[in-house]
């Protein structure tokens, strides 16, 4: 059964800093583009960032440019989100999802078919 795992979140203050991670269990990451997503009480799934299976692809969305960055160990099955200067807006269930891609990075979530089960994020001080 394929699973994604998320952890990492938390609460944490404006300006600070967390690591997701998003952990596969029964696949491999190989050949599979990774999402990270988030949804606020009351708001669409926006996606936040993608990266292709090989690492040398990302794509942020505006939001979070510069402040985020994807990354992926594939050795380890696990994707990576690091997200610094963290601000109230970021609030939000983040999740991670794959897609099977021999190269391109999806923004839409429709085109991811694996979903983890989120990982709660809160900015506040």
């Amino acid at each position: 059964q394929l699973q994604l795992v998320e952890s990492g979140g938390g609460l944490v203050q404006p300006g600070g800093s967390l690591r997701l991670s998003c952990a596969a269990s029964g696949f491999t990451l190989d050949y599979y583009a990774i999402g990270w997503f988030r949804q606020a009480p009351g708001k669409e799934r926006e996606f936040v960032a993608a990266i292709n299976w090989s690492g040398d692809s990302t794509y942020y969305a505006d939001s979070v440019k510069g402040r985020f960055t994807i990354s992926r160990d594939n050795a380890k099955k696990t994707v990576y989100l690091q997200m610094n200067s963290l601000k109230p807006e970021d609030t939000a269930n983040y999740y991670c999802a794959a897609t099977k891609s021999y190269g391109g990075i999806a923004a839409s979530p429709h085109m991811y078919n694996y979903w983890g089960q989120g990982t709660q994020v809160t900015v506040s001080s």
